[in-house]
């Protein structure tokens, strides 16, 4: 009996070391809760650089460090996006990564944020620079839209000064245009097309704009808009802007549909460098796009929100006026298109 005893004395002793040790373990490994919130569930840019941010945030994981993504959208609507946010704030948030579908307005969810001391990371839809400013604990992690306008307008031109009279199918010294704009109202959006347009211009090329139309970021509306227009004005449109690679590859399918050959197709530009669209620069049927960098816009984020999250010196980073991490956009045609295949 008394050696009985004993050794079920050594067991409980046994036990209570163990659950110390493994209480002394749990205590040393911290969690960031991460929540990620997108303008809508469709948009494949923006899916293509979370999927990233995902990869990124489960690599930086350690023996003292767990890290919990959650991701969800607002249905392109910016109340439902702020109902997201509340219920993401109540069920326990560190730091808040947002996609925003208004970017005019943000101020129930830096309200939130604020009452909750959530820092945000706004990312893609850059807010109105007055909101951010708000509160010392927001950022935005984005690029230079301008640029990207700039970069689509350059490609243009340099494609149609090679051989102008090739381009001007119809001999009248201008250029007829279509372009495809992402959404009414978008910063993005209205700056892509401005710049592009101005900066063909400002090279030289002289524009008439056949049509305008909005379609949403979306393959599918693009290529139903494109359609109509193919529809009145035939194979004579000899230049399509798009304002994302979406649109432009909407645009390619109109063509394909209506059998247009290669030949007789205007030229199609995107913004964005998707890989269907680096598919279609390979191809000829896209004949070039802007990559907008969403690996290290990811990498941004993700390196952001460690640090916000542990409280580490942000001195290293480039940040402008304390608030934009901003990365640069590339041009990309077919003579650099296998870089970034590969």
């Amino acid at each position: 009996m008394k050696k009985k005893a004993i050794a079920l004395l050594l067991i409980l002793i046994m036990i209570i070391q163990t659950s110390g040790c493994e209480k002394a373990e749990s205590e040393k490994t911290k969690t960031l809760r991460v929540g990620v919130v997108l303008y809508a569930s469709d948009d494949k840019f923006i899916n293509a650089l979370t999927s990233i941010m995902k990869e990124l945030f489960q690599r930086r994981e350690s023996e003292d460090l767990k890290i919990v993504m959650s991701v969800k959208n607002g249905a392109n609507d910016q109340r439902a996006e702020n109902d997201v946010v509340d219920e993401m704030m109540d069920a326990g948030c560190d730091i808040l990564v947002v996609n925003l579908v208004d970017r005019t307005a943000p101020s129930k969810i830096i309200n939130l944020a604020r009452e909750n001391n959530v820092p945000v990371i706004f990312f893609n839809r850059e807010p109105v620079k007055e909101d951010l400013m708000q509160w010392d604990k927001m950022y935005y992690v984005g690029c230079d839209s301008a640029q990207s306008g700039e970069i689509q307008g350059k490609l243009a031109a340099d494609m149609i000064k090679q051989d102008f009279s090739k381009y001007d199918k119809n001999g009248d010294g201008k250029i007829q245009y279509v372009m495809l704009e992402g959404e009414a109202g978008h910063q993005d959006a209205i700056l892509r097309t401005d710049y592009s347009v101005e900066t063909l211009k400002a090279e030289g090329i002289k524009l008439e704009k056949i049509s305008y139309q909005f379609a949403d970021w979306s393959r599918a509306q693009a290529e139903n808009k494109m359609q109509q227009i193919i529809s009145k004005y035939g194979d004579t449109v000899e230049l399509v802007l798009a304002n994302n690679d979406e649109m432009a590859l909407g645009a390619i399918e109109a063509y394909e549909k209506a059998d247009i050959s290669l030949d007789r197709r205007p030229l199609i530009y995107g913004i964005d460098g998707l890989d269907d669209a680096l598919s279609a620069i390979k191809k000829g049927t896209l004949q070039g796009t802007v990559y907008n960098d969403k690996e290290e816009q990811a990498r941004n984020i993700v390196n952001l929100a460690i640090d916000l999250y542990k409280g580490n010196s942000l001195s290293s980073y480039n940040i402008q006026d304390g608030k934009y991490l901003m990365s640069e956009y590339q041009r990309v045609d077919i003579s650099n298109v296998d870089d970034f295949i590969n």
